[in-house]
C-alpha cells in the first residue's frame, strides 16, 4: 500500500508540474519573481531543500535544468564528522536564461541580464551581463557581446506567432 501512496503522489506533483509549474515551485518554497518561465517542469528539479532557492524577475528556465542546494559527498564522510553538512543557497537575478540541463549548484549567485549555456554545471558568484558556460561553467563573453553577434546572425524571426514562425523558417530552410 505504501508503494502505491508513493506512485500517486509522483503522478499528482509529475501532472502538477506540468499544469501549474509557478504554483508548484511556490508551494515547494523556491521564491519566484514575476514573469519567470519554466520549459519542461519536472518535479525533482530543485533539489531536497528548494526554500533555499530564489529566482527573480523575467527569468527563463530551459528543460531539464536542475537545482541542486546540498552537497551529497558529506553522506560517507559522517562516520567521522557526524555533523558535517553542505547545503547552500542559490540566488538567480532579473534577466537570466538558463539553458537545457543545465545544473546549478549549491552557493551559486547568477547577476542580472545573464544567459547559461545549455550544459553548464554552475557553481559561484557570476556577474551580471555574462554568457555562462561549460563544465565547469566560466563567463565566456559579455551579453553585449553575444548580442552584437546575435544581431548579425538573427534571421528575424522572433516577433512571429509560433504558427507564423514555423511557416517562416520551414521557407528558409526550405522543408515541406
Amino acid at each position: 500500500m505504501r508503494r502505491v501512496i508513493q506512485i500517486i503522489d509522483h503522478l499528482v506533483r509529475f501532472v502538477w508540474s506540468k499544469v501549474a509549474p509557478l504554483n508548484y515551485a511556490k508551494h515547494l518554497g523556491v521564491k519566484l519573481g514575476n514573469n519567470v518561465h519554466f520549459y519542461g517542469m519536472k518535479p525533482n528539479m530543485f533539489s531536497t531543500e528548494p526554500w533555499l532557492i530564489s529566482i527573480w524577475n523575467d527569468v527563463y528556465i530551459t528543460a531539464d535544468v536542475t537545482f541542486v542546494t546540498h552537497d551529497g559527498g558529506p553522506l560517507i564522510l559522517r562516520k567521522e564528522v557526524p555533523d558535517l553538512e553542505l547545503t547552500a543557497p542559490i540566488a538567480i537575478g532579473n534577466d537570466v536564461y538558463i539553458g537545457i540541463r543545465s545544473i546549478i549548484l549549491p552557493g551559486t549567485s547568477i547577476g542580472n541580464r545573464s544567459i547559461i549555456g545549455a550544459g553548464s554545471i554552475v557553481k559561484g558568484s557570476f556577474p551580471e551581463n555574462s554568457v555562462i558556460a561549460g563544465v565547469p561553467a566560466k563567463v565566456i563573453k559579455s551579453v553585449d557581446e553575444y548580442l552584437e553577434k546575435a544581431k548579425i546572425e538573427s534571421l528575424g524571426f522572433g516577433n512571429l506567432s509560433k504558427k507564423e514562425k514555423e511557416r517562416a523558417l520551414k521557407k528558409h530552410f526550405q522543408i515541406g
